[in-house]
């Protein structure tokens, strides 16, 4: 199996919430290749958890996905299922907790909201060719049915034009050029650069205050010249965007929320 090209993206996404336990030593088994894919809580049986184990992992560690709500117990390859089993259900509390506090998802269509650079627009029905932004308002002409899709194609446009123009004027900047920008839905990183200078970004930072995506912009370029996370590369994206503490902040605390928005089911 050939080595995978290596890339660099943001590390603080703010898409989980984590809590971990070291193994203690006299729990350590042969590895078990009998441990089930999935358990259910002893005191919310609806609530599913995937078990997986890791041979990169050092600690029992549990995850709450800010996007879904999925929840994962991660066990070390060596480590006893039951001592695993026994810090989820110390756990549960927390669990049931987070899960309680996780923001509804909102299907968009005509009488429903979607941000939009950071305001919240209000979906109404328009006339026209295609949806445009007015008074507050996003007006989606057509098929009531097809509003959500309609919704969805405005915003990867507009993220495609928004990030095209910051990553051209910071490659610009830079005196480096890259090879090509792409646009995913993507569930675990709001953007990404691969050695061979092609970009990608998650469209939905659109949705997103204006600085949020300069920032991720100026963040991935700068990976053009820094394939790192070193002090020089932190120094070139504060160099192409200045003051890009407070929206990495924002993306951290509120990034996960951009995606309760849902477009069709």
């Amino acid at each position: 199996m050939g080595l995978s090209k290596p890339f660099c993206s943001g590390a603080e996404d703010g898409f989980d919430l984590w809590l971990r336990r070291s193994v203690p030593a006299v729990k350590v088994q042969p590895m078990s290749r009998d441990t089930p894919s999935s358990t259910r809580l002893p005191g919310a049986p609806g609530i599913a958890v995937a078990l997986r184990r890791s041979a990169r992992a050092r600690r029992y560690s549990l995850r709450i996905s800010q996007l879904d709500g999925k929840v994962t117990l991660t066990l070390p390859l060596r480590a006893s299922l039951k001592e695993g089993l026994s810090f989820l259900h110390e756990r549960e509390s927390w669990i049931l907790d987070h899960l309680r506090t996780r923001p509804a998802a909102v299907v968009v269509g005509h009488g429903q909201t979607v941000p939009f650079e950071g305001r919240t627009l209000a979906v109404v029905p328009g006339d026209g060719r295609g949806p445009r932004v007015e008074r507050g308002q996003l007006l989606v002409p057509g098929d009531p049915a097809r509003a959500g899709r309609r919704v969805q194609a405005f915003l990867k446009q507009a993220a495609r034009d928004r990030l095209a123009a910051a990553s051209d004027r910071h490659a610009a900047a830079l005196g480096r050029g890259y090879r090509r920008l792409t646009l995913r839905d993507t569930r675990s990183r709001w953007g990404s650069c691969s050695a061979s200078g092609d970009l990608m970004y998650s469209w939905r930072l659109v949705m997103a205050p204006a600085a949020v995506l300069e920032y991720v912009a100026a963040h991935e370029v700068a990976h053009l010249e820094q394939m790192n996370h070193s002090p020089a590369f932190w120094a070139l994206v504060a160099q192409l965007c200045p003051g890009h503490e407070a929206p990495r902040t924002w993306l951290r605390r509120e990034g996960a929320t951009l995606h309760r928005y849902r477009f069709f089911d």
